[in-house]
């Protein structure tokens, strides 16, 4: 299995995950991602992900999103 076939597989499977936008926009990278459909992560390897990156974990600052200041706890009125 190739990474990206993991990172699709773990997407696709995840109980909260509705549905996975993956939009290859070369052949090369749709290739790369045929196959995902039929990979089987083991609990020892979901296991050994959440080592890697804990659950709920946000790894890159910037993937968090724009936070909005008048949610605050200062800018709220009660």
């Amino acid at each position: 299995m190739t990474l990206i076939q993991m990172a699709i597989a773990f997407v696709t499977r995840h109980p909260a995950v509705t549905s996975a936008i993956i939009g290859p926009r070369t052949m090369e990278q749709l290739q790369s991602q045929l196959g995902a459909e039929l990979v089987e992560l083991s609990g020892e390897v979901l296991d050994r992900i959440d080592e890697i990156v804990p659950a709920g974990r946000n790894v890159n600052p910037a993937d968090g999103g724009w936070q909005n200041p008048a949610l605050e706890p200062a800018a709220r009125r009660r």
